[in-house]
C-alpha cells in the first residue's frame, strides 16, 4: 500500500487537498479538450474521481495492447471497444501520462474487423459512412497504433484498398498479440 507521502509526491494536486477535477482543469496544460475528454476529443468520456486507488502512474511506461473483437449492435454507431481505448487514453492523460506514439496498440480482428473500413468501403457494405473514421483518426493522432489481422480481412472479404488510412495490416492477430506479450506488453481483451 502506498503511503500518503508517496501518493502526494506522485499526485501533487492531492497534497493541496484537490481531487482529479482540479488536475483536469489546469489552464494552459498540455491536455487540450475538456475534463471528460482531455486527450481524445468527443470520445472515451471520463469523469472526475476523488479518493480512489490505482491511479495511472507517471513513472511507468505504458505498453498496452487492446484486442478488439467486439462490435456494436448497430453498424451506424461507433465500435464500443474503440471508445473504450479512447477512455483509457483519456484516463492516462487526465493524470498527466502521455504514452509515446505506438506504446498503445489496438489489434482488430473477428466481428470488429469492418470498423477499419475506409468510408468508401463502409458505404459499399453498410450504405453509410463509417462512424468509426473520426475516432480512429483521433486515436492515431494521440499516438495509438491501429492494427488489423490479414486473416480477418480475408474472412470478412475486405480488400486492402478498403482499409482506412494508416491502419497497419498484420499477418495474424494471434501473432501480433503473442509478439507484444512476449515483449512485456499488457494485453486488454475485448
Amino acid at each position: 500500500m502506498q503511503s500518503s507521502t508517496a501518493r502526494a509526491r506522485a499526485f501533487p494536486w492531492k497534497r493541496a487537498g484537490m481531487g482529479l477535477a482540479f488536475a483536469l482543469a489546469v489552464p494552459g496544460s498540455a491536455m487540450a479538450q475538456d475534463a471528460s475528454h482531455p486527450v481524445i476529443p468527443g470520445y472515451g468520456a471520463i469523469m472526475p474521481a476523488h479518493d480512489v486507488a490505482s491511479m495511472p502512474d507517471p513513472s511507468l511506461r505504458y505498453h498496452v495492447a487492446f484486442e478488439v473483437t467486439r462490435t456494436g449492435t448497430d453498424d451506424a454507431q461507433i465500435n464500443p471497444a474503440l471508445d473504450r481505448v479512447a477512455r483509457f487514453v483519456n484516463l492516462l492523460g487526465a493524470s498527466g501520462v502521455r504514452p509515446a506514439p505506438g506504446d498503445i496498440v489496438v489489434v482488430i480482428h473477428g466481428p470488429a474487423t469492418p470498423a477499419i473500413l475506409n468510408d468508401a468501403g463502409y458505404q459499399a457494405r453498410f450504405h453509410r459512412a463509417n462512424p468509426n473514421t473520426r475516432l480512429i483518426e483521433e486515436l492515431q493522432r494521440a499516438g495509438v497504433a491501429i492494427h488489423v489481422c490479414s486473416y480477418a480481412l480475408a474472412n470478412q472479404k475486405i480488400e486492402r484498398n478498403a482499409v482506412a488510412k494508416d491502419v497497419i495490416i498484420d499477418l495474424a492477430a494471434m501473432v501480433t498479440l503473442a509478439n507484444l506479450q512476449l515483449k512485456g506488453w499488457a494485453v486488454i481483451p475485448g
